[in-house]
């Protein structure tokens, strides 16, 4: 007797908001320390991220105190401390919220600590897990990986 089993992908995607934000952010982990700020534009074309769209995220990056903001002629965006000191968990935690569930597998509403589903703890650790990923991968590191021009 043989046993076979069909493995489906569930699917685990960044929302759109973060997807940018991390690009945005890859272009400026890029650019740091050359003395100059990107202009949003420029950073729009690098990462082909929709201008119409980019300037709402990077606010969320600038009020996340990841990057910071000068306006003006020779202004623009830049990392507000160095690659290696801002972890994808930073960048996804600044335009997705919150990242972990709180919501029972099984059961709807909040897990009871007293009584927790079956599920609780094999979901429990795959959420940390990916928390833990996040939180160790810097943009220092996303940078030293990327093999695309920029």
């Amino acid at each position: 007797m043989t046993f076979s089993a069909t493995l489906n992908v569930m699917r685990l995607e960044l929302g759109r908001r973060a997807d940018y934000a991390i690009r945005a952010a890859i272009d400026l982990a890029h650019h740091h320390g050359d003395g100059r700020r990107r202009k949003a534009r420029a950073i729009a074309e690098a990462m082909v991220i929709p201008t119409s769209y980019l300037p709402q995220v990077l606010a969320e990056l600038v009020l996340a105190e990841l990057i910071v903001s000068v306006a003006g002629r020779e202004g623009g965006y830049q990392l507000a401390r160095p690659p290696s000191r801002i972890t994808l968990l930073d960048v996804v935690a600044a335009t997705e919220g919150k990242i972990v569930s709180t919501e029972c597998v099984l059961r709807g509403g909040t897990c009871r600590g007293e009584d927790p589903c079956a599920m609780h703890s094999p979901w429990s650790g795959a959420q940390h897990a990916l928390l833990d990923s996040l939180a160790g991968t810097s943009l220092a590191d996303l940078v030293a990986a990327d093999t695309m021009p920029h």
